[in-house]
């Protein structure tokens, strides 16, 4: 009992150690667990947003960045297929896109939200499809999110994303160049495939990056399980209810667009949104599994400083063994009694000494012996 007090006692100091030094732990609890649907947050808008359009088929490319909301209008009755993608959301430009595209205003609502659950509707002759794009910050060792609302249209997909600085989308921007893509063939619908597919796939590369962590740390704590070993294992188990939160609801996601009787998605389509359902199904096998090796990491923490704490008893027991023969010795020949034997014999010191010698070798070859050390 006393060695679990032990054990409890040195995860609390750990946790509040790391707490005390990294108080931005604390901060990034919050923001995970805390999560209250009722209450509406507040974006900060932007000052500016960056509207880039990319009208194509299989013979032309026009792909120009746009200075207002109202010059993409003209792509609403191209005869081509047009990707609208907007970097930012800002509430004036953003109605003016979906009001004019004739986008429902529910929405509307949801691509202004903030911390939506991923899912899809089917609505007003449209397809609408809400995820998270996930990133690794190395510095932080953190899962990043990014809320992004695609919109499928007859001739139209239209993208909306929170951060101008990054996405994962350059691969896609790179394969609209090559005039025989299979992107450059198709319609719409494939378009809006290969934006979902490449957002999947980057799940896989933050789960890559999860991955070496866990590795690293399993490592370390075979090594030298200390204090700092309990909040590491902590912190990566907060990655994990974010990895999880965003990947599992994409699986119903996709299953919607499968199970979707919408005139936007042709059937010969319908095999590649199976093959991201595939994919989506393997991250979150992953994502559970790596959450099981989180828990063994804890048990094997927990196991290593019972282990530690267990050589430290058997280093004392065995030291208070071997000094046990020399204090009883002592004791005996330290008594206040007139009359001890060899207590005025002339070798009786050096044979005090000599047992509190011999008797302790004898007891350490016994217990190597025995192999108890």
């Amino acid at each position: 009992m006393f060695k679990f007090v032990q054990i409890f006692v040195m995860a609390k100091r750990s946790s509040y150690l790391d707490l005390v030094l990294n108080p931005l732990n604390l901060l990034r609890t919050k923001r995970i667990l805390h999560v209250n649907p009722t209450v509406i947050p507040q974006r900060k808008e932007p000052e500016q947003i960056n509207l880039y359009v990319y009208d194509y088929n299989a013979e032309k490319l026009d792909q120009q960045q746009l200075a207002e909301a109202k010059d993409a209008f003209l792509y609403k009755n191209s005869a081509t297929v047009t990707w609208i993608n907007v970097d930012g959301i800002r509430r004036k430009d953003i109605e003016e896109i979906c009001n004019h595209f004739d986008v429902h205003s529910l929405v509307l609502e949801d691509i202004l939200s903030i911390g939506q659950r991923p899912k899809m509707d089917d609505i007003d002759g449209v397809i609408f499809c809400l995820l998270n794009m996930l990133y690794f910050n190395e510095k932080e060792s953190t899962v990043e999110t990014e809320q992004i609302s695609i919109v499928l249209g007859k001739k139209f997909v239209l993208s909306f994303q929170e951060d101008a600085s990054r996405d994962v989308f350059n691969p896609l921007r790179d394969k609209l160049q090559l005039r025989n893509n299979k992107i450059r063939q198709s319609g719409t619908d494939y378009l809006f495939y290969s934006l979902i597919d490449m957002i999947v796939d980057n799940y896989f590369v933050v789960m890559e990056k999860l991955s070496d962590k866990i590795e690293l740390l399993e490592e370390d704590i075979i090594r030298n399980a200390n204090k700092r070993s309990l909040a590491k294992i902590n912190q990566l188990r907060k990655e994990m209810i974010v990895l999880k939160r965003n990947i599992a609801p994409v699986r119903d996601m996709v299953n919607g667009i499968l199970r979707s009787e919408s005139d936007l998605l042709d059937e010969r389509t319908e095999k590649y949104f199976k093959d991201i359902y595939d994919h989506i199904v393997q991250a979150n096998d992953l994502a559970e599994n790596y959450r099981d090796m989180m828990m063994n990491l804890h048990d094997l923490y927990l196991s290593n400083v019972n282990l530690k704490m267990n050589e430290v008893m058997k280093v004392m027991a065995i030291v208070t063994c071997i000094l046990a023969p020399a204090t009883v010795i002592g004791g005996m020949f330290g008594m206040n009694f007139d009359v001890i034997p060899y207590a005025h014999h002339k070798w009786g010191f050096y044979l005090a000494c000599g047992l509190m010698i011999a008797i302790p070798l004898i007891m350490l070859y016994l217990f190597r012996k025995r192999g108890w050390f």
